[in-house]
Formats: structure tokens, C-alpha cells, sequence
């Protein structure tokens, strides 16, 4: 790795970050709270002062063109690094401590939603920032600041799938700038969208903000301490349901249709088209579950089915009612979407649609084999041919994810002497959902939990937003090789 192009890279990042993080001053001025200037002039400052330690003797960004796929890892996760120990700087200002401000900012910009908060006596400003750094981890920072620096016109493509590695690279124009500009325009005229649909729903402006941020994002912080079971409207429900659902499409596919005005493009997209089939499924299991089990009317019931089935496969966590009180077999129902994750390409976290989609076929072909052991059986994924490699890192990343769940899951459950809290923290934080069930239910809080704990769940959210990947490659040797 060579250092110039580290430095350089992060330089440029600090400065955008020290922007966006000034956004919420808006707001305080807004409303009149001018006491919640100096939690966010502090952090852009600080990124000032950090971008211009990392000068070096070659300032030209020219030389970032040849960036390598190490150093582009290295990048994306000192970047989120560091966006993390920023975010959490106002929160200190609002009375968290040094460990909760962590934990609730890494849970933004990782788009997990779980929090700490037991009070919700804070003012907006600070809810703004919740919900909008949600709204900039959803799509990447790193993918914003693609779109928006022409320095990274070239060398933007290494980090482009460093920060959102999927299964497959999905470009959709030849330049990856072009494409991460095109991504951040659906992503923006949807988040418009549902703040305009929430306000006529009669959603207060404000929360419509906040709201529609967490939505877009995946994420589920809410300005209501009872998330949207706060709002008491099934329109609501709706609305969000449906922009959640988008949330957790590819959004590379959605431009795709948008520009060329043809729907067949996403039904004839296999993982699009599992997605879709997903959803209804667990919505309508979930629907006859809440009917019969749980004293839910039917129209109820299906509005609750399909909210937290989009809420919980999006990765956001919202909540329409506290489901950590719902009968067995409707909280297994949710479990289950707690280890699928919405589509590769999406706001969403956890493992992807594609990944399983992959991993059956595989399966189903090895299955083939033991029959049949000279016959060749290539793996197609929307009528191409899966290379190997491709299918080895696959089955690779789902072995290491449920590794890290597993380890993760033992310590906390011996931690907090609780399994249930052991296993949803875990897996709701590796896949970046939220809440999970018990005391860390929707209407529960992590500020319950053993520091130790606490510090195993930001790492977890960390690692299930970068999806391993720069993580897996910091265990190798070769990747310290410092120039």
C-alpha cells in the first residue's frame, strides 16, 4: 500500500465530511436553538484540521488514477473510521457518554437503527442528524463523494465496489462517476417523494424529513420514541411500506427503468423478481399468523404483516407495533427475514437475495453432481454463466458472516447472560436491521447492555455495512505492506 494515495484519498473525504456534517445547524437555526450550533461547527472543524495533517509531498490527485484494489479497501474503511468518530462527536455535546455517542453514531451511518437512547428529550437538531447521517450512509459516502469530486473520476471505481462490494459489479454507465451520480438521483427524488406523500398523509413536516431519510436509507431511526407506531395511521404504514420496498430494490436496476421507461427490465431481473416473491410471501404467513394468533383485524393485520416484512428485509427496523410481544411463531417469521437482506445494489444490509440465490443453485448443482459426476452444470444468474471465483467468494463471505454471528452471539449471550439478546444483537447488527427481540425489542434500548457488548455490536454494524470485504482482506499479511 502506498501511503500518498491513502492520505490523498482521505484528504478529500475529511473535507467533504467536514461539509455535510454542518447540515443540521440549519435546523437549530430554524428553530431558534443556537445552542446546538457547537456540537457539529466542532466535528467539521476538527476534519479541517485532520485533512491537513494528511498533506503529503505529491498533492496532486492525478495520481489517484492508478489507486489498487488494497489501497481502495483501505480507504473506505479508515473513511468510515473516521466518519464514525466525527458523527459521534455531538452526540457528546447532548450529555451521551463517550461509548453511547459511538454506538448511536456508528448505528446511523451504518443504517442499523439500534440505539441507546432511553429519553427522547433532545432537540432537533440532533434527531436531523440521526436520521440524515442514515441518509448518507444508505447509499455510501463514499459513493457520494464519488459523484461529486471529479478527482475521483477514475480511481473511483476500486472504491465504488470497496465500499458496496456485492456479488457483482453493476455498472450501468461507462463512467463509474456517472453511475454513482445516477444511483444518488433515484435515491434523491425518492427520499423527496416520500417527504412530500408523509406531509399530506399528515405527518409533521419535520418528521416527514426524518423520517423519509431512515426510509430511504434502510435504516429506521425515528424522530417518535414509538417509531411509526407513534404516528397511529395505517396510511402512514403504507406509504412507508411502499418507499421501504424501494429502499431495498437495486437502485442501479430502478435507474435502468427509469431511463429507458421499461418495466420488463426489473421483471425480468431474477433477484428482483426472488425479492418480490419474498416479501409477499412472509407478508401474507405473517398476516394469517397476527389474524389468528394474535387478535389482529384483518385489515390490520395485513397492514402490520406487510410493514414489518418490508421493514425487517430492507434492514430499516422500523416499527408499526412492538413486535417483540407478538406470538412465537409471528417473531420466527421475522427472525428468519433477519438473515436474508434485500438486493444486491439497494440501501439494505445483510447477506443480499443474490447471495442465497447463488448459494441454492449452487447447492442444487453439487446435489446434480453426485448423480451425474462427468456432466458440466453452469451456474446462470439472469442468463450469464456465474463465473467460479465469483461463486467461491460467495460461498466464502456467507461462511465468514455466519462465523462472525456465531462468535459475536456466544459472547453476548454470556455477557448479558441472555441468549435471546445474544443471537437478535448479533444478527440484527451484522445485517445492520436494529432492534431485535426482548429488552433490545423496538421499544427497547441497547443503552441496557454490558460496554463490552456494546463495542462487539459497533463492530458488527461496521463490518455488515462494508460487508466484510475490507475487513476479511485486513487479516491478510499482504495488506500492510506499507510503501
Amino acid at each position: 500500500m502506498r501511503l500518498t494515495y491513502i492520505f490523498t484519498s482521505l484528504r478529500l473525504i475529511l473535507r467533504c465530511i467536514a461539509i455535510v456534517i454542518l447540515a443540521p445547524i440549519a435546523v437549530a437555526l430554524y428553530y431558534g436553538d443556537y445552542s446546538s450550533i457547537m456540537p457539529f461547527i466542532t466535528p467539521s472543524v476538527l476534519c479541517l484540521l485532520l485533512s491537513f495533517s494528511f498533506k503529503t509531498r505529491s498533492n496532486t490527485f492525478e495520481s489517484l488514477n492508478d489507486i489498487k484494489k488494497s489501497e481502495a479497501l483501505c480507504v473506505v474503511a479508515l473513511s468510515w473510521i473516521l466518519f464514525s468518530f466525527m458523527s459521534m462527536i455531538p452526540y457528546l455535546f447532548y450529555g451521551l457518554s463517550p461509548i453511547n455517542s459511538l454506538f448511536e453514531a456508528v448505528s446511523g451511518i451504518t443504517t442499523t437503527g439500534a440505539t441507546i437512547l432511553t429519553s427522547f428529550d433532545f432537540p432537533k437538531a440532533m434527531f436531523f442528524w440521526r436520521s440524515m447521517s442514515q441518509w448518507l450512509g444508505g447509499m455510501g459516502i463514499i459513493v457520494l463523494f464519488i459523484a461529486i469530486l471529479p478527482q475521483f473520476a477514475v480511481a473511483g471505481r476500486q472504491m465504488f465496489f470497496a465500499e458496496a462490494p456485492g456479488p457483482t459489479e453493476d455498472k450501468i454507465t461507462p463512467r463509474i462517476r456517472h453511475t454513482a451520480t445516477a444511483v444518488w438521483t433515484i435515491y434523491l427524488i425518492l427520499t423527496v417523494l416520500e417527504i412530500v406523500c408523509l406531509k399530506l398523509a399528515g405527518m409533521p413536516l419535520f418528521d416527514a424529513f426524518c423520517n423519509s431519510f431512515s426510509t430511504l436509507a434502510g435504516g429506521g431511526f425515528s424522530p417518535n420514541p414509538l417509531s411509526i407506531q407513534g404516528y397511529h395511521s395505517n396510511l402512514i404504514c403504507w406509504i412507508i411500506s411502499i418507499f421501504l420496498f424501494f429502499a431495498g430494490a437495486n437502485f442501479a436496476l430502478m435507474y435502468k427503468v427509469y431511463l429507458n421507461k421499461k418495466i420488463s427490465f426489473a421483471l425480468k431481473d431474477e433477484e428482483f423478481i426472488t425479492y418480490t416473491c419474498i416479501v409477499i410471501a412472509f407478508s401474507v404467513v405473517l398476516a394469517l399468523v397476527l389474524f389468528f394468533q394474535n387478535s389482529f383485524g384483518i385489515w390490520d393485520s395485513i397492514t402490520s404483516a406487510v410493514f414489518q416484512v418490508c421493514s425487517i428485509i430492507t434492514t430499516a427496523g422500523f416499527a408499526s407495533s412492538d413486535f417483540a410481544l407478538w406470538s412465537l411463531p409471528a417473531k420466527l417469521v421475522l427472525f428468519l427475514l433477519l438473515f436474508c437482506g434485500a438486493c444486491a445494489g439497494s440501501a439494505g444490509g445483510g447477506l443480499k437475495v443474490i447471495r442465497w440465490m447463488i448459494l441454492f443453485k449452487y447447492m442444487k448443482k453439487e446435489v446434480a453432481q453426485i448423480l451425474h459426476p462427468n456432466a458440466v452444470y453452469p451456474i446462470k444468474f439472469n442468463r450469464s454463466i456465474v463465473p467460479v471465483d465469483v461463486i467461491k467468494q460467495i460461498v466464502a463471505f456467507i461462511f465468514f458472516y455466519f462465523l462472525i454471528f456465531a462468535l459475536s452471539a456466544l459472547v453476548i449471550s454470556v455477557l448479558e447472560n441472555n441468549t435471546i439478546i445474544g443471537l437478535t444483537g448479533s444478527i440484527t447488527t451484522l445485517g445492520n436491521v436494529g432492534p431485535g427481540f426482548g429488552p433490545i425489542g423496538p421499544m427497547g434500548s441497547f443503552d441496557i447492555l454490558h460496554p463490552v457488548s456494546k463495542l462487539i455490536c459497533i463492530f458488527n454494524m461496521l463490518v455488515g455495512r462494508l460487508e466484510l470485504i475490507p475487513f476479511l482482506a485486513m487479516l491478510h499479511p499482504d495488506f500492510w505492506n506499507i510503501k
